[in-house]
């Protein structure tokens, strides 16, 4: 279960270019939408501050729930879209999707290989990936924040690890083919240089005792014989 982080925030009446003035003094924009309870809420203009915002979202994942106290009211809300500056990195603006604590959700979670391989340090082999996201249905409160992949279990040129070997929580349904690989283990390939050639046309010629082609003949010597009679 993901611990819930509550993030505060203020409504937002500023939009459009104005927005910039915002930006300036420190304060990011972003906006809630989604619903709350069984009821699709009217998308809520919001402000965070800057700083504290951007330390928060450094720890969150697609899948972190949080709370969103906007001026006392609270929102359990997921993380769904940052916009960034293309030159500094610094936010810009922010997307929460509100969602209902009582009804399941659909979401990828990513899946992070920990730990080193065996077969890595013993048989000179290549651990290679598949699969980098799993597919997952739960309660919003559910959510794991990631999903973490022993990679020690991967021995020797045989082990592999499928989303079927995965030990869950029994809250989560996985939605990904249970046949779907994960990580897996390959030995390296070397490939081999190709042999320069070490024979040019004329050795081939001389090896084979060909004579070369002469392009302009001399006269015959009968003929220069006739010449000078």
């Amino acid at each position: 279960m993901t611990e819930n982080i509550v993030i505060a925030a203020q409504k937002r009446t500023v939009k459009g270019k104005q927005v910039r003035a915002l930006r300036r003094q420190g304060i990011l924009p972003g906006v809630i939408y989604g619903r709350i309870g069984k009821e699709q809420i009217e998308p809520i203009a919001i402000q965070l501050d800057l700083h504290e915002t951007s330390q928060t979202i450094k720890k969150l994942t697609g899948s972190s729930l949080v709370t969103l106290d906007v001026e006392g009211k609270k929102y359990p809300a997921i993380l769904r879209e940052i916009q960034k500056d293309i030159i500094y990195g610094t936010l810009r603006h922010v997307d929460f999707m509100a969602v209902s604590l009582t009804e399941k959700l659909q979401t990828a979670v990513s899946i992070e290989l920990i730990g080193q391989a065996p077969a890595e340090i013993n048989m000179a082999a290549v651990v290679v990936t598949g699969i980098t996201e799993l597919e997952i249905e739960c309660l919003p409160q559910d959510l794991p924040e990631r999903i973490e992949v022993d990679a020690t279990q991967l021995v020797d040129i045989d082990s592999a690890i499928y989303v079927k070997d995965l030990v869950l929580s029994e809250n989560i349904t996985v939605l990904t083919d249970p046949e779907e690989l994960i990580a897996g283990v390959t030995y390296v390939t070397i490939e081999e240089e190709p042999e320069e050639e070490e024979e040019g046309e004329l050795a081939e010629l001389l090896d084979e005792d060909v004579e070369p082609e002469v392009i302009e003949k001399g006269k015959k010597e009968d003929e220069i014989e006739s010449e000078e009679a």
